[in-house]
Protein backbone atom coordinates (compact mmCIF):
# COMPACT_ATOMS: atom_id res chain seq x y z
CA UNK A 1 0.00 0.00 0.00
CA UNK A 2 1.33 3.50 -1.39
CA UNK A 3 1.81 5.62 2.11
CA UNK A 4 0.51 9.84 1.12
CA UNK A 5 1.45 11.45 4.37
CA UNK A 6 4.59 12.46 4.24
CA UNK A 7 5.03 12.38 0.18
CA UNK A 8 5.19 15.97 -1.48
CA UNK A 9 2.91 18.24 -2.64
CA UNK A 10 4.28 17.83 -6.09
CA UNK A 11 4.17 14.26 -5.86
CA UNK A 12 0.57 14.34 -4.36
CA UNK A 13 -0.71 16.22 -7.37
CA UNK A 14 0.80 14.12 -10.14
CA UNK A 15 -0.75 11.22 -8.88
CA UNK A 16 -3.87 12.70 -8.04
CA UNK A 17 -3.38 13.48 -12.59
CA UNK A 18 -2.51 10.37 -13.09
CA UNK A 19 -5.78 8.79 -10.92
CA UNK A 20 -3.53 6.58 -8.94
CA UNK A 21 -4.68 7.73 -5.49
CA UNK A 22 -8.26 9.84 -5.42
CA UNK A 23 -8.38 13.20 -3.65
CA UNK A 24 -10.43 11.58 -0.67
CA UNK A 25 -7.68 8.92 -0.54
CA UNK A 26 -4.78 11.43 0.27
CA UNK A 27 -7.07 13.92 2.40
CA UNK A 28 -8.31 10.41 4.61
CA UNK A 29 -4.62 9.96 5.41
CA UNK A 30 -3.33 13.07 6.26
CA UNK A 31 -6.10 13.30 8.42
CA UNK A 32 -5.53 10.28 10.06
CA UNK A 33 -1.87 11.46 10.78
CA UNK A 34 -3.26 14.48 12.08
CA UNK A 35 -5.62 13.15 14.81
CA UNK A 36 -2.62 10.58 15.51
CA UNK A 37 0.12 13.29 16.48
CA UNK A 38 -1.27 16.23 16.34
CA UNK A 39 -2.19 15.43 20.54
CA UNK A 40 1.70 16.06 20.86
CA UNK A 41 2.43 19.30 18.53
CA UNK A 42 -0.83 21.57 18.89
CA UNK A 43 -0.12 22.37 15.34
CA UNK A 44 -4.25 22.84 14.78
CA UNK A 45 -6.04 25.33 15.81
CA UNK A 46 -9.60 23.69 14.18
CA UNK A 47 -9.66 20.35 12.59
CA UNK A 48 -11.45 20.43 8.85
CA UNK A 49 -12.38 16.43 8.66
CA UNK A 50 -15.91 16.09 7.01
CA UNK A 51 -15.97 19.54 5.02
CA UNK A 52 -12.27 18.48 3.86
CA UNK A 53 -13.27 15.32 2.40
CA UNK A 54 -16.41 16.80 0.83
CA UNK A 55 -13.99 19.01 -1.01
CA UNK A 56 -11.58 16.12 -2.02
CA UNK A 57 -14.72 15.16 -3.47
CA UNK A 58 -15.53 18.09 -5.39
CA UNK A 59 -11.86 18.33 -6.77
CA UNK A 60 -12.30 14.86 -8.16
CA UNK A 61 -15.47 16.09 -9.86
CA UNK A 62 -13.85 19.44 -11.72
CA UNK A 63 -13.55 19.54 -15.17
CA UNK A 64 -10.13 20.57 -14.98
CA UNK A 65 -8.97 18.18 -13.35
CA UNK A 66 -6.05 16.86 -15.38
CA UNK A 67 -5.16 20.58 -15.21
CA UNK A 68 -5.13 21.06 -11.35
CA UNK A 69 -0.98 22.26 -10.03
CA UNK A 70 -2.16 21.33 -6.29
CA UNK A 71 -5.07 18.77 -7.16
CA UNK A 72 -5.67 16.84 -4.13
CA UNK A 73 -3.33 18.33 -2.03
CA UNK A 74 -3.86 18.63 1.25
CA UNK A 75 -2.65 22.45 2.83
CA UNK A 76 -3.11 24.02 6.31
CA UNK A 77 -4.03 27.56 7.09
CA UNK A 78 -2.86 30.43 9.23
CA UNK A 79 -5.29 31.65 11.59
CA UNK A 80 -5.34 35.24 10.08
CA UNK A 81 -6.75 34.28 7.04
CA UNK A 82 -9.96 33.91 6.54
CA UNK A 83 -11.50 29.95 5.63
CA UNK A 84 -15.16 29.84 4.20
CA UNK A 85 -16.94 28.72 6.87
CA UNK A 86 -14.26 28.81 9.32
CA UNK A 87 -13.82 31.33 11.95
CA UNK A 88 -10.84 33.72 11.90
CA UNK A 89 -9.07 33.68 15.70
CA UNK A 90 -5.88 34.99 15.24
CA UNK A 91 -5.08 33.01 18.41
CA UNK A 92 -7.53 35.76 20.84
CA UNK A 93 -9.98 35.58 22.65
CA UNK A 94 -11.02 39.39 21.47
CA UNK A 95 -12.20 38.02 17.84
CA UNK A 96 -15.31 36.90 16.72
CA UNK A 97 -16.21 33.19 16.99
CA UNK A 98 -18.19 33.58 13.88
CA UNK A 99 -17.62 31.35 10.45
CA UNK A 100 -16.19 33.54 7.43
CA UNK A 101 -18.29 34.48 4.47
CA UNK A 102 -15.30 34.22 1.87
CA UNK A 103 -11.55 32.42 1.35
CA UNK A 104 -9.18 35.33 1.58
CA UNK A 105 -7.33 35.68 -1.98
CA UNK A 106 -4.79 33.27 -1.31
CA UNK A 107 -6.60 30.56 0.05
CA UNK A 108 -9.01 30.68 -3.18
CA UNK A 109 -6.11 30.33 -4.92
CA UNK A 110 -5.02 27.07 -3.34
CA UNK A 111 -8.35 25.98 -3.68
CA UNK A 112 -8.83 26.96 -7.85
CA UNK A 113 -5.53 25.11 -8.12
CA UNK A 114 -7.03 21.79 -6.69
CA UNK A 115 -5.77 22.14 -2.93
CA UNK A 116 -8.06 21.10 -0.07
CA UNK A 117 -7.88 23.15 3.23
CA UNK A 118 -7.68 20.23 6.35
CA UNK A 119 -7.39 23.06 8.89
CA UNK A 120 -6.85 26.25 10.67
CA UNK A 121 -3.04 26.59 12.70
CA UNK A 122 -2.93 28.07 15.85
CA UNK A 123 -1.13 31.34 15.62
CA UNK A 124 -0.25 33.78 18.77
CA UNK A 125 -2.72 36.61 19.53
CA UNK A 126 -2.94 38.93 16.62
CA UNK A 127 0.56 37.15 15.52
CA UNK A 128 2.70 39.52 17.16
CA UNK A 129 5.28 37.31 18.88
CA UNK A 130 7.63 34.53 17.90
CA UNK A 131 6.48 31.81 20.04
CA UNK A 132 2.82 30.03 19.10
CA UNK A 133 1.16 30.23 22.29
CA UNK A 134 -1.70 31.31 23.77
CA UNK A 135 -5.36 30.61 24.67
CA UNK A 136 -6.00 28.43 21.71
CA UNK A 137 -3.23 26.27 21.91
CA UNK A 138 0.64 25.93 21.91
CA UNK A 139 2.61 24.71 18.68
CA UNK A 140 5.91 22.67 19.33
CA UNK A 141 8.43 21.95 16.78
CA UNK A 142 8.22 18.78 15.81
CA UNK A 143 11.67 18.04 16.06
CA UNK A 144 12.06 18.77 19.28
CA UNK A 145 8.36 18.97 21.19
CA UNK A 146 10.32 20.50 24.45
CA UNK A 147 10.76 23.66 22.30
CA UNK A 148 8.52 26.14 20.66
CA UNK A 149 7.23 25.83 16.91
CA UNK A 150 8.50 29.87 16.54
CA UNK A 151 5.76 32.53 15.06
CA UNK A 152 3.66 33.50 14.53
CA UNK A 153 3.47 31.14 11.69
CA UNK A 154 4.01 28.07 14.28
CA UNK A 155 1.02 26.13 13.58
CA UNK A 156 1.46 26.00 10.15
CA UNK A 157 5.32 25.36 10.02
CA UNK A 158 5.08 22.37 12.73
CA UNK A 159 1.54 20.81 10.78
CA UNK A 160 4.06 20.36 7.36
CA UNK A 161 7.20 19.31 9.64
CA UNK A 162 5.31 16.50 11.07
CA UNK A 163 4.01 15.21 8.07
CA UNK A 164 0.69 16.27 8.64
CA UNK A 165 0.21 18.15 5.77
CA UNK A 166 3.11 18.86 2.37
CA UNK A 167 2.23 22.61 2.45
CA UNK A 168 0.92 25.56 4.69
CA UNK A 169 0.02 28.69 4.07
CA UNK A 170 1.35 31.79 6.60
CA UNK A 171 2.64 34.92 6.49
CA UNK A 172 5.69 37.31 7.63
CA UNK A 173 5.24 41.05 9.09
CA UNK A 174 9.32 40.64 10.96
CA UNK A 175 9.76 37.06 10.46
CA UNK A 176 6.65 34.85 11.06
CA UNK A 177 7.23 32.90 7.88
CA UNK A 178 11.24 32.68 8.04
CA UNK A 179 11.50 31.90 11.95
CA UNK A 180 9.24 28.69 12.11
CA UNK A 181 10.29 27.49 9.02
CA UNK A 182 14.08 27.67 10.63
CA UNK A 183 12.97 25.94 13.88
CA UNK A 184 11.06 23.52 12.05
CA UNK A 185 13.54 22.28 8.98
CA UNK A 186 11.62 24.10 6.38
CA UNK A 187 11.67 26.46 3.01
CA UNK A 188 9.74 29.28 3.18
CA UNK A 189 9.96 32.57 0.70
CA UNK A 190 8.89 35.99 2.01
CA UNK A 191 8.11 37.74 -1.48
CA UNK A 192 8.66 41.09 -2.02
CA UNK A 193 6.10 44.11 -1.68
CA UNK A 194 3.06 43.52 -3.96
CA UNK A 195 4.19 39.85 -5.46
CA UNK A 196 1.61 37.91 -3.59
CA UNK A 197 -1.75 39.41 -3.25
CA UNK A 198 -2.36 40.68 0.95
CA UNK A 199 -6.12 40.78 1.06
CA UNK A 200 -8.67 44.11 1.04
CA UNK A 201 -8.81 45.30 4.08
CA UNK A 202 -6.67 42.79 6.20
CA UNK A 203 -3.66 44.23 8.45
CA UNK A 204 -0.64 44.17 6.49
CA UNK A 205 1.62 46.27 9.37
CA UNK A 206 1.75 48.83 7.22
CA UNK A 207 2.47 46.65 3.96
CA UNK A 208 5.22 44.71 5.74
CA UNK A 209 3.26 41.33 6.30
CA UNK A 210 3.49 39.08 3.23
CA UNK A 211 1.89 35.97 2.73
CA UNK A 212 3.79 32.81 1.55
CA UNK A 213 4.37 29.06 1.23
CA UNK A 214 5.81 26.90 4.10
CA UNK A 215 7.47 23.70 2.60
CA UNK A 216 10.05 20.91 2.80
CA UNK A 217 11.51 21.00 -0.40
CA UNK A 218 12.22 24.21 -2.77
CA UNK A 219 10.12 22.62 -5.25
CA UNK A 220 6.97 22.29 -3.64
CA UNK A 221 7.77 25.62 -2.03
CA UNK A 222 8.25 26.97 -5.79
CA UNK A 223 5.00 25.67 -6.58
CA UNK A 224 3.02 27.08 -3.99
CA UNK A 225 4.17 30.55 -4.71
CA UNK A 226 3.44 30.47 -8.21
CA UNK A 227 -0.23 29.95 -7.07
CA UNK A 228 -0.25 32.06 -4.91
CA UNK A 229 1.51 34.58 -7.18
CA UNK A 230 -0.48 33.72 -10.29
CA UNK A 231 2.59 32.73 -12.18
CA UNK A 232 3.85 30.17 -14.33
CA UNK A 233 6.02 27.08 -12.04
CA UNK A 234 8.17 26.26 -15.13
CA UNK A 235 11.65 24.50 -14.51
CA UNK A 236 14.09 26.93 -12.20
CA UNK A 237 16.63 28.22 -14.77
CA UNK A 238 19.93 27.82 -12.93
CA UNK A 239 21.07 30.70 -11.78
CA UNK A 240 24.63 32.26 -13.32
CA UNK A 241 27.37 33.09 -11.40
CA UNK A 242 26.03 35.35 -8.14
CA UNK A 243 28.02 37.76 -6.53
CA UNK A 244 26.84 36.48 -3.07
CA UNK A 245 27.85 38.76 0.70
CA UNK A 246 27.94 36.52 3.57
CA UNK A 247 27.00 37.91 7.01
CA UNK A 248 27.52 36.49 10.56
CA UNK A 249 26.66 40.02 12.22
CA UNK A 250 23.40 40.68 14.02
CA UNK A 251 21.67 43.60 12.90
CA UNK A 252 20.66 44.40 16.11
CA UNK A 253 23.84 45.49 18.57
CA UNK A 254 23.98 43.53 21.27
CA UNK A 255 22.84 39.99 19.75
CA UNK A 256 25.08 37.65 19.46
CA UNK A 257 24.94 34.69 16.57
CA UNK A 258 25.24 30.99 18.27
CA UNK A 259 27.88 28.74 16.91
CA UNK A 260 25.94 26.46 15.46
CA UNK A 261 23.70 29.40 13.58
CA UNK A 262 27.53 30.50 12.43
CA UNK A 263 28.41 27.27 11.37
CA UNK A 264 25.52 26.99 8.74
CA UNK A 265 25.74 30.31 7.62
CA UNK A 266 29.65 29.39 6.61
CA UNK A 267 28.81 25.38 5.15
CA UNK A 268 26.08 27.34 2.84
CA UNK A 269 28.64 29.82 1.49
CA UNK A 270 30.97 27.12 1.09
CA UNK A 271 28.35 25.06 -1.00
CA UNK A 272 27.71 28.08 -2.84
CA UNK A 273 31.23 28.91 -3.74
CA UNK A 274 31.96 25.58 -4.67
CA UNK A 275 28.88 25.48 -7.02
CA UNK A 276 30.58 28.97 -8.80
CA UNK A 277 29.25 32.03 -6.98
CA UNK A 278 31.68 34.74 -6.02
CA UNK A 279 31.51 34.83 -2.58
CA UNK A 280 32.68 36.50 0.10
CA UNK A 281 32.66 37.94 3.65
CA UNK A 282 30.65 41.50 3.61
CA UNK A 283 28.26 43.05 6.64
CA UNK A 284 25.55 45.34 5.17
CA UNK A 285 25.65 49.07 6.76
CA UNK A 286 22.90 48.36 9.43
CA UNK A 287 22.01 51.80 10.73
CA UNK A 288 22.03 51.95 14.46
CA UNK A 289 18.53 52.92 14.50
CA UNK A 290 17.38 49.82 13.53
CA UNK A 291 16.37 48.60 16.67
CA UNK A 292 14.60 51.39 17.56
CA UNK A 293 12.75 51.37 14.00
CA UNK A 294 11.54 48.00 14.15
CA UNK A 295 10.26 48.52 17.57
CA UNK A 296 8.25 50.91 16.46
CA UNK A 297 6.98 49.42 13.54
CA UNK A 298 6.06 45.91 15.15
CA UNK A 299 3.93 47.83 18.36
CA UNK A 300 2.28 50.14 16.11
CA UNK A 301 1.13 47.37 13.89
CA UNK A 302 -0.35 45.55 17.04
CA UNK A 303 -1.73 49.02 17.90
CA UNK A 304 -3.73 49.09 14.62
CA UNK A 305 -4.74 45.70 14.70
CA UNK A 306 -5.98 45.82 18.37
CA UNK A 307 -8.07 49.31 17.85
CA UNK A 308 -11.02 47.35 17.27
CA UNK A 309 -11.32 44.48 19.76
CA UNK A 310 -12.06 44.79 23.58
CA UNK A 311 -8.83 45.14 25.24
CA UNK A 312 -10.19 43.14 28.37
CA UNK A 313 -9.93 40.22 26.30
CA UNK A 314 -6.20 40.30 24.74
CA UNK A 315 -3.36 38.68 26.73
CA UNK A 316 -1.57 41.45 29.09
CA UNK A 317 1.85 41.09 26.53
CA UNK A 318 -0.29 42.32 23.82
CA UNK A 319 -1.97 44.84 25.64
CA UNK A 320 1.21 46.45 26.49
CA UNK A 321 2.69 46.04 23.07
CA UNK A 322 -0.60 47.62 21.34
CA UNK A 323 -0.23 50.45 24.27
CA UNK A 324 3.38 51.21 23.16
CA UNK A 325 2.91 51.63 19.19
CA UNK A 326 -0.35 53.49 19.62
CA UNK A 327 1.98 56.77 19.88
CA UNK A 328 4.08 55.77 16.80
CA UNK A 329 0.79 55.08 14.08
CA UNK A 330 0.87 58.12 12.25
CA UNK A 331 5.11 57.96 12.43
CA UNK A 332 5.08 54.49 11.15
CA UNK A 333 2.24 54.72 8.21
CA UNK A 334 4.33 57.58 6.30
CA UNK A 335 6.38 55.26 5.38
CA UNK A 336 9.46 58.02 5.85
CA UNK A 337 11.67 55.67 8.55
CA UNK A 338 11.65 52.58 5.31
CA UNK A 339 12.40 54.52 2.80
CA UNK A 340 15.63 55.92 4.64
CA UNK A 341 16.51 52.12 5.66
CA UNK A 342 15.62 51.18 1.71
CA UNK A 343 18.54 53.87 0.65
CA UNK A 344 20.89 53.14 3.16
CA UNK A 345 20.70 49.47 2.19
CA UNK A 346 20.52 49.62 -1.22
CA UNK A 347 24.31 50.62 -2.37
CA UNK A 348 25.29 47.12 -0.84
CA UNK A 349 22.87 45.39 -2.98
CA UNK A 350 24.25 47.42 -6.00
CA UNK A 351 27.79 45.83 -5.38
CA UNK A 352 26.74 42.14 -4.15
CA UNK A 353 23.58 40.34 -5.53
CA UNK A 354 22.38 38.02 -2.99
CA UNK A 355 22.94 38.28 1.04
CA UNK A 356 23.24 35.05 2.88
CA UNK A 357 23.14 35.23 6.60
CA UNK A 358 21.92 32.97 8.91
CA UNK A 359 18.47 32.34 9.25
CA UNK A 360 18.13 32.70 13.31
CA UNK A 361 20.70 33.67 16.04
CA UNK A 362 19.71 30.52 18.17
CA UNK A 363 17.45 27.75 18.80
CA UNK A 364 13.88 28.55 20.13
CA UNK A 365 12.68 29.10 23.37
CA UNK A 366 10.93 26.56 25.32
CA UNK A 367 7.68 25.45 24.59
CA UNK A 368 5.14 26.96 27.05
CA UNK A 369 2.76 29.63 28.10
CA UNK A 370 4.31 32.41 27.04
CA UNK A 371 0.98 34.69 27.14
CA UNK A 372 1.40 34.52 30.83
CA UNK A 373 4.79 35.73 31.22
CA UNK A 374 5.66 39.81 31.25
CA UNK A 375 6.09 41.89 27.65
CA UNK A 376 9.40 42.33 28.48
CA UNK A 377 10.71 38.82 28.78
CA UNK A 378 8.94 38.25 25.49
CA UNK A 379 10.21 41.01 23.98
CA UNK A 380 13.82 39.30 24.97
CA UNK A 381 13.39 36.51 24.09
CA UNK A 382 12.30 37.14 20.57
CA UNK A 383 14.68 39.65 19.80
CA UNK A 384 17.89 37.36 20.82
CA UNK A 385 16.95 34.39 19.21
CA UNK A 386 15.65 36.43 16.01
CA UNK A 387 17.29 39.47 15.07
CA UNK A 388 18.56 38.84 11.51
CA UNK A 389 14.75 38.63 9.80
CA UNK A 390 12.87 42.05 10.75
CA UNK A 391 15.28 44.36 8.46
CA UNK A 392 13.75 43.02 5.20
CA UNK A 393 10.07 43.54 5.97
CA UNK A 394 11.10 46.65 6.84
CA UNK A 395 12.72 47.32 3.47
CA UNK A 396 10.33 44.94 1.37
CA UNK A 397 12.58 42.84 -0.36
CA UNK A 398 11.93 39.24 -0.58
CA UNK A 399 14.08 36.66 1.59
CA UNK A 400 14.19 33.43 2.62
CA UNK A 401 15.04 30.45 5.09
CA UNK A 402 16.26 27.57 3.82
CA UNK A 403 17.72 24.59 6.34
CA UNK A 404 21.09 24.28 6.21
CA UNK A 405 22.92 21.44 8.84
CA UNK A 406 21.74 21.03 12.65
CA UNK A 407 21.26 22.15 15.98
CA UNK A 408 23.24 19.75 18.81
CA UNK A 409 19.99 18.54 19.50
CA UNK A 410 19.67 17.11 16.15
CA UNK A 411 16.93 19.42 15.22
CA UNK A 412 17.12 21.62 12.17
CA UNK A 413 19.49 24.84 11.43
CA UNK A 414 18.89 27.38 8.51
CA UNK A 415 20.19 30.24 6.61
CA UNK A 416 18.69 33.39 4.95
CA UNK A 417 19.21 34.21 1.28
CA UNK A 418 17.86 38.26 0.87
CA UNK A 419 17.86 39.88 -2.79
CA UNK A 420 16.82 42.99 -4.06
CA UNK A 421 13.37 43.55 -5.31
CA UNK A 422 11.92 41.16 -8.28
CA UNK A 423 14.46 38.16 -7.75
CA UNK A 424 12.31 35.29 -5.93
CA UNK A 425 13.08 33.30 -8.78
CA UNK A 426 16.80 34.17 -8.23
CA UNK A 427 16.49 33.51 -4.42
CA UNK A 428 14.61 30.23 -5.12
CA UNK A 429 16.99 28.85 -7.86
CA UNK A 430 19.86 29.66 -5.14
CA UNK A 431 18.16 27.65 -2.55
CA UNK A 432 17.78 24.36 -5.24
CA UNK A 433 21.25 24.71 -5.41
CA UNK A 434 21.81 23.78 -1.78
CA UNK A 435 19.05 21.57 -1.56
CA UNK A 436 20.88 19.68 -4.67
CA UNK A 437 24.45 19.72 -2.60
CA UNK A 438 23.28 19.38 0.94
CA UNK A 439 20.00 17.14 0.78
CA UNK A 440 18.01 17.67 4.10
CA UNK A 441 15.51 15.11 6.02
CA UNK A 442 12.31 16.52 5.06
CA UNK A 443 9.96 15.77 8.46
CA UNK A 444 10.61 15.02 11.67
CA UNK A 445 10.61 11.78 13.21
CA UNK A 446 7.86 11.43 14.19
CA UNK A 447 6.41 7.88 14.36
Amino acid sequence: MTTWAGRTAAEISAAVREKRVTPREVVAEHLARIERLDGRVGAFRAVRADAALTEADEVAARGDFAELPLAGVPVAVKDNLAVRGESRRIGSAATPDTPSARDHVTVARLRAAGAVVVGVTNVPELCVFGTTDGLLGIARNPWDTTRSAGGSSGGSAAAVSAGMVPIALGNDGMGSLRIPAANCGLVTIKPGQGVIPTGEGDSTWFGMAENGPLATTVEDARLMYSVLAGVESGPLPAPGALRIAVSLRSPLAGVTISRPYAAAARDAAGLLMRAGHQVRRADPPYPMSLATTSLTHWTAGTAADAQPLDPRLLTRRTRVHARLGRPFLNTVSSGASRERLRRRLEPFFDEHDVLLTPALARRSPKAGPWHERGWLSNVLANTNYSPLTPAWNLTGWPAMSVPCGALPSGAPCAVQLVGRPGTESQLLALAGQLEERNPWRRTAPMD
